[in-house]
């Protein structure tokens, strides 16, 4: 738990997703799924590698540390034990919405994890909706430059600004806005959605605007609607944050539908990612990377053996699947469509 009592909306934010259970009752839609078992395998466990490559960098496996925290003393602390075992165990990393650090420069050291992660794929992070509040292509450059980023992520969050008091609510004409800064900055931009997923249109949206890649931040893992209706001091606001709580789409179904919008984009499926068997689903689904916040995050505050503790289980769960499906490595496991199955309901036909 956080050493002192939360000061501001950010360190609230964090007491409670720390201290409460941010859950919905939806999944992320990968409980609809079976894997198919291979009791011969005709395998030895010791060859399996979940190795991969992601943007250019080799990674021990398809995982990635995803946006959390910063711009607070216990978020910089979070930030620099992700990044810590992010280094050592040769995985990619985002930190959380800089947009503070931004509007406060004496806040921008707790989002810097360069020192202790020289060399990880690393992902800047602001919401998409700041191009409609002042923010242009040298502000973006800004964003990435404060921690030496390869990778800008513009996260969008419509739903959760609604829910606030005081929210950036206007996301008129964004696309043409991010299809501009895709061409005009320097650096790869990636879309993501924080915890509704994403639709048919919008990733067909976003693929046309030429963005590097999405994630699709998919409902089922950690839900800012449950948050931000415990944060709320009016009740109505607390009231329909709550009948919120279970919106969105599911992070399996969000997979999907990036993909059937492009077969080749760079796709990260966060959102209620468990368990290996959780990341290995998503992987038959279509994305090259899934990502982890919640489960990290408590780890995280207590250092990054902790951390590398839980990274280390969800790579072994991923390579014992993938040696009871009699598949050495992800290129054999991906291009084999029949290990995955969907339940079908009883009494379909």
């Amino acid at each position: 738990m956080l050493t002192r009592r939360p000061r501001n909306v950010k360190e609230l934010q964090l007491d409670i997703c720390i201290n409460q259970d941010v859950s919905p009752w939806q999944t992320s839609g990968f409980d609809r799924y079976y894997f198919v078992h291979e009791a011969l395998p005709e395998l030895d466990r010791a060859r399996v590698d979940v190795s991969t490559e992601f943007l250019g960098h080799k990674l021990s496996a398809p995982l990635m540390i995803a946006p959390m925290t910063g711009g607070m003393e216990e978020g910089a602390k979070i930030n620099l034990h992700l990044a810590q075992a992010a280094q050592e165990l040769h995985l990619p990393m985002s930190v959380g919405s800089q947009k503070i650090a931004i509007e406060d420069k004496t806040l921008a050291d707790t989002f810097r994890v360069r020192q202790a992660a020289p060399d990880i794929l690393l992902f800047a992070n602001i919401g998409a909706v700041q191009l409609n509040y002042g923010f242009g292509v040298e502000q973006m450059k800004e964003v990435v430059g404060m921690i030496g980023a390869d990778v800008l992520c513009l996260h969008l969050n419509p739903l959760q600004e609604a829910l606030k008091e005081d929210g950036n609510v206007n996301f008129a004409g964004l696309v043409d806005k991010i299809a501009r800064l895709a061409q005009d900055l320097p650096t790869p931009i990636f879309v993501r959605e924080v915890c509704n997923g994403i639709s048919p249109r919008t990733a067909k949206l976003l693929v046309e605007a030429g963005v590097a890649g999405i994630d699709v931040g998919g409902a089922g893992g950690t839900s800012w609607m449950i948050v931000e209706g415990m944060i709320a001091t009016d009740e109505n606001r607390k009231l329909i944050a709550e009948s919120f709580q279970n919106f969105g789409i599911p992070t399996a179904q969000s997979v999907v539908n990036v993909r059937e919008a492009s077969a080749t984009l760079p796709l990260i499926a966060t959102g209620g990612i468990r368990s290996g068997k959780d990341v290995a689903k998503s992987l038959a689904l279509g994305a090259d990377l899934a990502g982890l916040a919640a489960p990290l995050l408590k780890p995280a505050l207590a250092g990054p053996d902790k951390v590398k503790n839980v990274l280390r289980r969800f790579i072994e769960e991923l390579e014992v699947l993938l040696f009871c499906l009699g598949k050495p490595d992800l290129t054999s496991f991906k291009a084999d469509h029949s290990v995955l199955h969907r339940y079908v309901p009883t009494g379909a036909q």
